[in-house]
């Protein structure tokens, strides 16, 4: 393969053609598959991104011909397994995206892949009860339910059970249920008054997520407030359901589609009234950013919110910059080791919420802007963990450095699983004897350092 230089021109990403029956023909997605892998075998500058690119690697390594063509095709499953799809690859490493007449999109690829496999094959009952999180954190919510399901979540025994019967890792971090839901507590819109002459949308709605609406309702509580204490007026999205993200991972793109035939028009008529969507969990923010807008290119809705959705620091920024923000913190938060996540970088939004951070006095922030290699579900099942866990520990090293009081990361799965990492750490990690860091989401320290 004669390499060519890479497009000087701004990426591009073309729509997901998953309506045309050609997207599911197998024979013409392995066709492509071993054109990509081609591609990806003559750069190898992925090798450090995830486990997809070293297994593709290593196969092409252990061909008989040392070439993408030596490997059987039935292998190419297990470079498509490893794929979380983060979009790393994409933003921040190859050259032949589009523009480039070498049109390469892995990530998309890999989703096409998962796609047809889930197509022909289904899912396995694990993955399908992972990626059913509205159906989880409904039963789960019901009290006696929640306080089993967390007991148990704890308890060695039944975790060893839940890895033979499930392949849920017994060692992985997992989230515990709430009591109280947070769009159950949440009873109306604030009494805000909305001031003149703002560039950034003057109300906000609130998209709540499943994680934050089932396993950590305080987050939400923490954006409302910092909402309030800046008289931005607030109100929830009357209805909303899952974003689809743990769908889209297993390459279920008809349960995608069902989600967003629930959430979108209500959603939509809130982004045509003027409303910025605000969600506080960077893979549903990205969903409806990219994903939906990518899988339904016409939809005049979906398009509409894709405009208004904000992810919060990114519309914190706004505000501040548009001089419409409460500057005065009370609280310094001391040392912070503040991970950006891989679905916060995809939005090229740049570091929004580590440019709020530094409006902090005393406040000294360690940034760290790589792969924590949780990726949702990905990281808690048995045959993968350890392969997250290794992908991670770069990240551990560095958030640990220092004996920082915080660790902060705006995917509050990443936050937990780095806060394990750490714990495991043999060597470069906290000094002999210190205390893991609380894990706290970058919205709960800003409410701390407002002194709320």
């Amino acid at each position: 393969m004669t390499v060519r230089e890479g497009s000087l021109e701004a990426p591009t990403r073309h729509p997901i053609d998953w309506k045309n029956p050609q997207f599911f023909d197998e024979k013409a997605l392995e066709t492509e598959l071993e054109r990509v892998f081609d591609i990806c075998h003559g750069c190898r500058r992925c090798v450090s991104l995830c486990g997809a690119f070293p297994r593709l690697f290593d196969l092409v390594d252990e061909s008989p011909t040392l070439e993408v063509d030596g490997i059987p095709k039935e292998k190419f499953k297990e470079v498509v397994d490893q794929c979380y799809l983060c979009d790393m690859c994409y933003m921040t490493k190859c050259p032949y995206v589009p523009p480039h007449p070498w049109n390469l999109d892995f990530p998309h690829l890999m989703l096409r892949a998962k796609a047809v496999e889930f197509r022909k094959h289904g899912a396995r009952f694990r993955d399908r009860f992972l990626s059913s999180t509205d159906t989880l954190g409904r039963f789960a919510g019901i009290p006696i339910v929640t306080a089993t399901v967390n007991a148990v979540n704890q308890t060695g025994a039944a975790r060893a059970l839940m890895e033979k019967t499930l392949g849920v890792d017994a060692r992985a971090w997992r989230p515990s249920y709430a009591q109280t839901r947070f769009r159950s507590a949440v009873r109306g819109p604030a009494a805000s008054e909305v001031r003149d002459g703002e560039r950034t949308p003057g109300k906000v709605a609130i998209y709540s997520t499943c994680y934050v609406n089932y396993n950590e309702p305080g987050i939400g509580h923490d954006l409302l407030a910092i909402l309030d204490h800046n008289r931005v007026p607030w109100r929830l999205v009357d209805k909303e359901a899952c974003c689809g993200m743990p769908k889209l991972e297993l390459g279920d793109l008809d349960a995608v589609a069902a989600l967003k035939a629930v959430n979108i028009p209500p959603l939509a008529a809130l982004a045509r009234e003027g409303y910025a969507i605000l969600a506080a969990i960077p893979s549903c923010t990205l969903m409806f950013k990219q994903e939906l807008p990518l899988m339904f290119p016409d939809d005049a809705d979906v398009q509409a919110v894709k405009a208004a959705m904000w992810d919060p620091f990114e519309y914190l920024v706004a505000r501040n910059k548009d001089g419409l923000l409460d500057t005065g913190f009370k609280v310094p938060l001391g040392k912070v080791s503040y991970h950006v996540p891989c679905h916060g970088r995809v939005q090229n939004i740049g570091r929004k919420t580590e440019e709020f951070l530094k409006l902090v006095p005393q406040t000294t922030l360690n940034t760290v802007e790589r792969c924590s290699g949780h990726s949702g579900t990905w990281g808690v099942k048995k045959e993968y963990h350890a392969q997250a866990m290794k992908i991670g520990k770069p990240v551990f090293r560095s958030m640990a450095k220092d004996s920082p009081d915080w660790l902060s990361s705006d995917c509050q799965l990443a936050g937990h699983h780095i806060a394990q990492g750490i714990a495991e750490l043999d060597t470069g990690g906290l000094p002999a004897g210190a205390a893991v860091p609380k894990v706290a989401h970058p919205l709960t320290l800003v409410r701390i350092a407002y002194g709320l």
